[in-house]
């Protein structure tokens, strides 16, 4: 009977201190082979949706089976934190606009600081346990773990829709040595909505749930590197950085809860800055207001690349 009682001791524990350090939402899935994201994978990629994004080529047997990536693993937690802000802090469309998840810290850092911390809470109290954590950082699919263990569901723009915290969220993983009391996906409440589907200006929602990487504005002005095809000029529009289009639109982010951390908050140094001289924003200028942002992802040569479009598509309006 003790043996049985383990796994619910340990879910409450990792639920426990989850919540405890900030997390906004906890699930537990059983490791396995994931059957049909490997089947879609494999086409996506096999068609180039993928874009410059040539690293999903690689370890393609990992990333369909967390197994192969942390020997020894027995379950996947996934955790979630929003990074939702007020309306009154997203910048007008008739300014250069970035997207909401890069105008704070970057991610990476605070969130995994905080993985870190639960990581040693739950060793101390279950010594057995062993495994490894992730934040966007290895070939993990987050959002096909975070839809089994509960924590959402596959939106129509290919992004995980929770009732209550809508898209604007970061997903992290545990893969553990230890089996769990494991949640159930969660069912679709899209419905009959196609706003997503409908507002994407480079059609990049081939279909519900399959989006054309290869289109996708944030692929072009963050992932592509080298000058951007003319054709996408005009439907990059206002996005110097990324993009939310798709997740503006959508019903549920127009209800979901503001995000609670400071470090995923607006950067104070974006309101000080001239957003009409971005495109001539000096080397200098550039690495002191986007110290810590994931914005540095594109390079100053980068960013420059795209304030000449977005400013060329500002002033023809």
């Amino acid at each position: 009977m003790a043996l049985l009682l383990e796994p619910q001791k340990w879910t409450q524990i990792i639920r426990f201190h989850a919540l405890d350090l900030g997390f906004d939402a906890i699930g537990f899935s059983e490791a396995s082979y994931l059957t049909e994201d490997d089947r879609r994978l494999s086409e996506w990629i096999s068609k180039g949706m993928h874009g410059s994004m040539t690293w999903m080529e690689r370890n393609h047997d990992k990333r369909v089976d967390p197994r192969k990536l942390v020997p020894g693993t027995q379950s996947v937690v996934s955790l979630l934190v929003s990074y939702h802000q007020a309306v009154s802090t997203i910048i007008s469309s008739d300014q250069p606009q970035i997207a909401q998840y890069a105008q704070g810290r970057d991610y990476h850092k605070v969130v995994k600081k905080r993985m870190k911390s639960l990581f040693s809470r739950i060793t101390d109290e279950i010594p057995q346990l062993q495994g490894r954590y992730f934040v966007d950082s290895a070939p993990v699919l987050e959002r096909s773990w975070a839809q089994r263990s509960g924590l959402g569901w596959i939106g129509k723009n290919g992004n995980l829709l929770n009732r209550t915290h809508g898209s604007y969220f970061f997903l992290a993983e545990l893969l553990i040595n230890v089996p769990l009391v494991y949640d159930t996906p969660t069912t679709d409440h899209c419905g009959s909505c196609t706003q997503c589907i409908d507002a994407c200006p480079t059609d990049a929602i081939i279909e519900p749930k399959k989006v054309d990487g290869s289109k996708c504005i944030s692929h072009w002005n963050i992932e592509h590197k080298g000058e951007i095809p003319e054709k996408y000029h005009k439907a990059i529009g206002s996005w110097i950085f990324g993009c939310d289009i798709c997740q503006i639109v959508c019903p549920w982010n127009q209800k979901a809860l503001l995000g609670q951390w400071p470090e995923l908050s607006k950067n104070t140094h974006l309101d000080e800055i001239d957003r009409d001289s971005f495109s001539e924003i000096s080397l200098s200028d550039y690495e002191h207001y986007f110290n810590g942002s994931p914005v540095r992802r594109v390079k100053h040569e980068g960013f420059l690349r795209n304030a000449r479009i977005v400013q060329k598509n500002l002033a023809s309006k």
